[in-house]
C-alpha cells in the first residue's frame, strides 16, 4: 500500500538535497545527514505525523534559502562598500 504523501516526501527530500548543494560545510556533509534524517522518520505512518514532518522539512528550506540570500547579499555589500 502506497502512503498519497509519498510525492510530497519526496520532493522535499529533492529539494532539499539541491538546496545543500551549497552547504558551508559542504554537500556531501549535508547529504549525510540529510540522508539520517529521512531514514530516522521512515517508520513514520501516520498522516498527521507526515504532515508535520514535512511542514517542519520546508521550513529547514525556507531556512536555507535564507542563508543563501544573506551570503550573497553580505559578498555584494563587501564588493561595493568599504568599510
Amino acid at each position: 500500500m502506497t502512503n498519497p504523501l509519498r510525492a510530497e516526501v519526496v520532493r522535499l527530500y529533492k529539494n532539499l538535497l539541491h538546496l545543500g548543494r551549497e552547504y558551508p560545510k559542504g554537500g556531501d556533509y549535508f547529504r549525510d545527514r540529510l540522508r539520517a534524517a529521512f531514514a530516522k522518520n521512515r517508520s513514520v505512518e501516520d498522516p498527521q505525523q507526515i504532515r508535520a514532518l514535512i511542514t517542519r522539512g520546508e521550513f529547514v528550506a525556507r531556512e536555507l534559502e535564507a542563508l543563501y540570500y544573506l551570503r550573497k547579499y553580505r559578498a555584494m555589500k563587501k564588493r561595493y562598500y568599504e568599510d
